[in-house]
């Protein structure tokens, strides 16, 4: 007999019951008026009145008519980015967030197997269910010859097996429609073991969509409900997303048409600033439910859906037997937060945290990874790669990750092309994270710089320093600068940093409170100079071809669509 029988049966008293609220069991698709009795940090009871499984020491949690609902779960998210998540997970708590599925690309674009292993530790004791997608893109080739050999496969191979990886990682259709795939093995691994395999269909429609669908088993790239349709209509789980951008429409028009069903929550990483303010899931479950989905159906997109996808045994429901995770809300409308349960334990009391922040100690060869060192004379760019009208190619920046082609017209001085600050013309440099020249230097449009250089380690997919400016001794500085600080943001301007945000840790975290995490990041901002917002993601994205157009490489220019590398001139 396991813990919880004696408390069903009435025979022994709850650890915790939580009196009097609406229920919501997700399963059934409704709300009841029920307690729920836990014992041993599982649900052992949904009784009608559960006063008799009080005892002299059972904790009891008043409801006191208002919703309770599972522990909300992130179906899709990157925690291995800005600030450290062991130093966060109390504002996750917060949001009614019990459980989050992370992908490890931030770590995993220099360190596959290792940034995985170090995330798995650094968060191993918290008092929230963190698991992980094992990242294959150092398996890929990326336009550039793979980074990840054999030794890097057989290690994802094993990392696979372990309980809290739950599915291999995010793939973009671009590296396996239409081409032999260099990870077959880890897909058919994934398979074996009933593990999901992500997908990153963005521009993915037609054939190419049902070819892709013969590979992974989700989605989270559909912007418009068509997109989302086409995907449950060839067999992928929908994954909408609210945090880095809001997909919540397509994932109502799908709802629409088929139900709950196939579709899932998450946020594909929350801003700071609402995470600060104590919105995390419940945010996204309150944006649903605004976009016209039942708010039991809102409720179970974001815990038994997604729990059923990637196998969490026990997460997502409030079924007795159950890890007793739940959230006490102080309304579906507001989706704020009162209480939270994570198995058994009170975690957040009266819309605060009862935990701290616990970090973890990374170990010195994870915080030493970015050592670059550059003459500005490198980054010059002859005037004799132009067509004869002195156009070059560059990339425009559109909006967020998206990109397209352009033809620019830099000045032209002493035989060299220059950039061209008043026309919103600067350079852009890619780098080894250890290197004392740039592997190749192009030109971009469209983020509106004020300020002369910019200088990243957050590159997205690629194992690189980028670094965006109008001046090239300025852009030099931003990155010896980057290189002392082991990696982040740098801004410099005037001839000097005019705002830094360090990210030690893999070159893609800072272990530091969350509040001066969200400051630092905002003074990056600001120092930017431009009246666009999403400067940082679109200058982080330059180099990911995950969203099909003109990307960067260390080679060249990647024209993602024909699958080229292309240099500058336009007639490359």
């Amino acid at each position: 007999m396991n813990a919880q029988q004696p408390t069903a049966l009435g025979e022994t008293p709850a650890d915790t019951l939580v009196r009097g609220g609406r229920v919501c069991l997700v399963e059934a698709g409704e709300f009841r008026r029920r307690d729920v009795a836990i014992r041993a940090g599982r649900i052992a009871a949904l009784p009608e009145d559960g006063s008799p499984l009080i005892g002299p020491d059972t904790d009891v949690v008043d409801a006191d008519g208002r919703p309770v609902i599972p522990g909300l779960i992130d179906a899709h998210t990157h925690v291995d980015i800005r600030v450290a998540f062991e130093r966060l997970y109390p504002y996750a708590l917060r949001g009614g967030t019990t459980t989050v599925v992370t992908e490890s690309n931030g770590f995993g674009s220099s360190f596959p197997v290792a940034g995985a292993e170090q995330l798995l530790e650094a968060t191993a004791d918290l008092p929230i269910d963190l698991r992980i997608a094992a990242s294959p893109q150092a398996c890929y080739d990326l336009f550039e010859p793979q980074s990840g050999g054999e030794e890097t496969v057989a290690g994802l191979l094993e990392l696979l097996e372990a309980d809290r990886v739950v599915a291999l990682g995010e793939i973009s259709w671009i590296y396996v429609v239409g081409r032999s795939d260099p990870v077959s093995t880890l897909v058919e691994r994934a398979n074996a073991l009933g593990k999901p395999v992500t997908g990153h269909g963005a521009g993915c429609s037609g054939e190419k969509l049902t070819a892709f669908a013969t590979v992974v088993d989700d989605d989270h790239e559909p912007i418009a409900a068509e997109e989302a349709i086409e995907r449950i209509e060839n067999g992928l789980h929908v994954v909408g997303r609210y945090g880095s951008r809001d997909d919540i429409e397509a994932v109502a028009g799908a709802y629409d048409r088929f139900g709950p069903e196939e579709l899932s929550l998450s946020t594909d990483g929350m801003p700071l600033e609402r995470l600060l303010e104590g919105e995390y899931m419940n945010l996204v479950v309150r944006r649903a439910i605004e976009a016209g989905i039942e708010p039991v159906d809102a409720v179970r997109m974001a815990t038994l859906n997604p729990a059923r996808h990637f196998g969490l045994e026990g997460r997502g429901t409030l079924a007795p037997g159950a890890h007793a995770d739940l959230v006490v809300l102080e309304g579906l409308d507001s989706m704020a937060v009162d209480t939270v349960l994570f198995e058994g334990e009170r975690v957040v009391g009266g819309g605060r945290s009862l935990v701290e922040p616990r970090p973890y100690d990374y170990p010195a060869w994870f915080r030493d990874t970015v050592d670059v060192a550059v003459d500005p004379g490198a980054l010059r760019i002859p005037a004799d790669v132009a067509d004869r009208d002195g156009r070059v190619r560059g990339i425009e920046f559109v909006g967020g990750m998206v990109t397209r082609e352009t033809s620019l017209s830099p000045p032209i001085e002493d035989g060299v092309l220059l950039a061209d600050p008043g026309g919103d013309v600067q350079k852009v440099a890619v780098l080894e994270r250890e290197a004392d020249e740039p592997s190749f230097v192009g030109f971009v449009t469209g983020f509106d710089l004020d300020a002369d250089a910019v200088a990243t380690t957050t590159a997205m997919q690629l194992p690189a320093v980028l670094a965006v400016g109008s001046d090239d001794a300025a852009i030099a500085r931003a990155l010896e600068r980057l290189s002392a600080i082991g990696g982040g943001w740098v801004v410099v301007d005037d001839s000097a940093p005019a705002a830094e945000f360090p990210l030690p840790i893999g070159g893609s975290v800072a272990s530091v409170p969350a509040p001066e995490g969200y400051d630092r990041l905002n003074a990056v901002r600001s120092a930017f100079g431009s009246e666009r917002s999403d400067v940082r993601v679109g200058i982080s994205s330059l180099a990911f071809t995950g969203v099909p157009a003109l990307k960067l490489t260390f080679s060249g220019y990647a024209d993602v669509i024909r699958r080229e590398v292309v240099g500058l001139s336009p007639e490359s």
